[in-house]
């Protein structure tokens, strides 16, 4: 087992990369001063991470902390981040996580204070490299409660959960794929609000999002869809049963048009032309309805 994993909280070259992580982090503008924490897990029951108080933008090797997956400090001259509790529950949960990241990207956790669901089947990469984002209640940050917040949004295929009020935490088998999850959200976020800017947004229609997550399951990726029998294909609906509180519901943006989930048979199987997405799918459905209204007001 131990064969597994590198050489563990001395590794200079995990501290190093660390570091970088937090060079892109601090100079995209997804983490203010000292705000973010950086975690890898070395070990059975070691982790890396940045310390409490320091700007990601300018740590070094020597600064990183480790802690075991309680939280308690077992190496390291800095103090820990308080925050690493929320690592430490993900690691736990899902075992296939080896690194997260938590920051808070701009137009991301405007997301997160506006508590809007980031909707799906509009872009090709989000469907394919992340999916369905959920959006875990506010705890204060730093305490174990704060840290269970994320539980109930652990399904296989999560790479990243939005913090009502608070930012981000995306995880991944690597922290240059965790960190990647982050960056890749906070574009899709920043485009949605230009979007919004322009009129709104066109989903695609039942077809074409199929064929997305298709691509994905060839690629290898998971997705909480795939897993999840009573999910719309769209709808944001993968953790409906880890709302406690009311699930968010969408307010800048129109709701996704509804779909049957992956797992279900799709609209279009029996010959019926997919519905939803705009273009000629919406102009054809328009004429039928206006044809067959004319026909009733004729007779």
């Amino acid at each position: 087992m131990a064969s597994n994993w590198n050489s563990g909280i001395n590794d200079r070259r995990i501290k190093e990369e660390i570091c970088e992580i937090g060079r892109r982090v601090y100079a995209k503008g997804f983490a203010a001063a000292n705000d973010g924490n950086i975690s890898v897990r070395v070990g059975p029951n070691e982790v890396v991470c940045s310390p409490t108080m320091i700007c990601k933008g300018f740590m070094k090797p020597e600064d990183i902390c480790a802690v075991d997956l309680d939280g308690k400090q077992i190496g390291g001259t800095r103090k820990r981040t308080s925050e690493i509790l929320l690592h430490l529950a993900i690691m736990r949960a899902r075992p296939d996580v080896v690194a997260c990241v938590h920051c808070h990207p701009p137009h991301a956790t405007a997301f997160a204070v506006a508590r809007e669901p980031i909707p799906q089947c509009i872009l090709p990469e989000i469907e394919v490299f992340m999916g369905e984002v959920p959006i875990a209640p506010y705890e204060t940050p730093g305490g174990q409660d704060f840290a269970n917040t994320v539980l109930p949004f652990l399904k296989p295929g999560t790479n990243t959960i939005i913090l009502a009020n608070h930012g981000t935490i995306s995880f991944g088998p690597t922290l240059e794929q965790a960190y990647w999850k982050t960056e890749i959200l906070d574009a899709y976020c920043r485009i949605l609000l230009l979007s919004k800017q322009l009129g709104g947004v066109t989903y695609l229609n039942e077809q074409k999002s199929r064929e997305l997550l298709d691509l994905k399951k060839k690629l290898g990726f998971d997705d909480p869809r795939f897993h999840v029998e009573d999910c719309d294909l769209c709808g944001n609906g993968a953790y409906r049963d880890g709302y406690k509180e009311e699930m968010p519901q969408p307010c800048a943006f129109e709701p996704a048009p509804t779909y049957p989930g992956y797992l279900q048979k799709p609209t279009y199987a029996s010959g019926a032309a997919p519905v939803g997405g705009g273009g000629a799918d919406v102009d054809s459905l328009v004429k039928a309805i206006t044809e067959q209204v004319l026909a009733a007001l004729g007779k």
